[in-house]
């Protein structure tokens, strides 16, 4: 029986990976809602694929509470080429930070993972218990490993020591902060920035990778935030586990293809040439949708539309673009 205690706005709370898009989102959202003794150092500071670096974090901080959104991630390209630095990066800092708050008794202790565990040729919508049901996507396939035993290492770790660790899937996220780097970035940054570059160079066409058939979900990332708060907040790993599945979804249960995505952000961006496709690039997996009935059903929904979040996205790029002078 894991301890139903609310956090107090004074709880130590460790977001490893703040200085990313996702943990720079959920420490933001925290700060608003009141609680003042976030640690958030980056990973200049705090090396969590060193165990040593983990460990005397721990000891010397004692954070009650840690959201674990640090991870090594990019896009199709990244995951495909740097298969070894995405395996062992991940489970590195996976197993030194979930070890460690065990033994420094973390009360409650969050991981974040990825849609991208759940086999390439899924049921769709997704549901919690395909976890392990087929192969995976092989492009992604060493950072799905990585995610599914951060999964695994939460959930045994609640079986065998009661720990209140439990995990969350979040489906593909995008946001002010992403990552826009062309060699590594996921498609809704990859795709802003390209079509941003084609309006303001005045090329007349756009190459995209794949067919553009392919159906993603996308969430902006302070709805993940929100949820992120809600689960840390009012549930336990006991109300994941007891009732017999891993992990929670956490998505919008809405998709788009990649074709109808990179319409948008062309609208969006006033790029007026021609969108054409490179069949010969992989596509990925064919479909990615969650099914969130779970976290809604728990009273929780995402809130924000897609071409809202875009928008913010694509002001906030067009700031730091001009800042760096592009």
């Amino acid at each position: 029986m894991t301890e139903n205690t609310p956090p107090a706005k004074l709880d130590k709370i460790f977001v490893a990976g703040a200085s990313g898009m996702v943990g720079g989102s959920i420490a933001y959202f925290l700060k608003g809602k009141g609680y003042a003794n976030l640690l958030c150092p980056g990973s200049n500071i705090l090396d969590l694929v060193d165990q040593k670096s983990a460990e005397d974090f721990f000891a010397r901080e004692k954070p009650t509470i840690v959201i674990l959104a640090a991870a090594r991630v990019g896009g199709i390209g990244a995951n495909n080429r740097l298969r070894a630095q995405f395996i062992y990066e991940n489970l590195m800092i996976e197993a030194n930070v979930i070890h460690t708050a065990f033994r420094h008794n973390v009360r409650k202790l969050i991981f974040l993972g990825s849609s991208c565990i759940y086999p390439r040729m899924a049921l769709q919508p997704m549901k919690e218990e395909y976890l392990l049901s087929g192969p995976l996507e092989i492009t992604n396939e060493p950072y799905a490993i990585a995610k599914i035993a951060g999964i695994k290492l939460c959930e045994s770790y609640y079986r065998q020591h009661g720990c209140n660790f439990f995990s969350i899937m979040p489906t593909n996220l995008y946001g002010p902060n992403d990552n826009f780097d062309l060699e590594s970035s996921h498609v809704i940054p990859a795709l802003l920035r390209r079509f941003h570059e084609a309006k303001t160079t005045a090329k007349d066409k756009v190459h995209l990778w794949g067919t553009g058939k392919p159906r993603r979900e996308f969430m902006y990332v302070d709805d993940l935030a929100g949820a992120v708060a809600f689960l840390m907040e009012g549930h336990n790993a006991e109300d994941l586990y007891e009732n017999g599945i891993s992990h929670i979804n956490v998505g919008t249960g809405m998709d788009i293809t990649i074709a109808e995505l990179a319409e948008r952000i062309g609208e969006l961006t006033q790029f007026e040439g021609k969108i054409e496709f490179d069949p010969s690039k992989p596509d990925g997996t064919p479909r990615k949708l969650l099914d969130v009935t779970r976290i809604e059903e728990m009273g929780w929904r995402h809130s924000t539309p897609l071409q809202d979040g875009l928008k913010n996205t694509y002001d906030w790029f067009q700031g730091t673009a001009i800042a760096r002078g592009r």
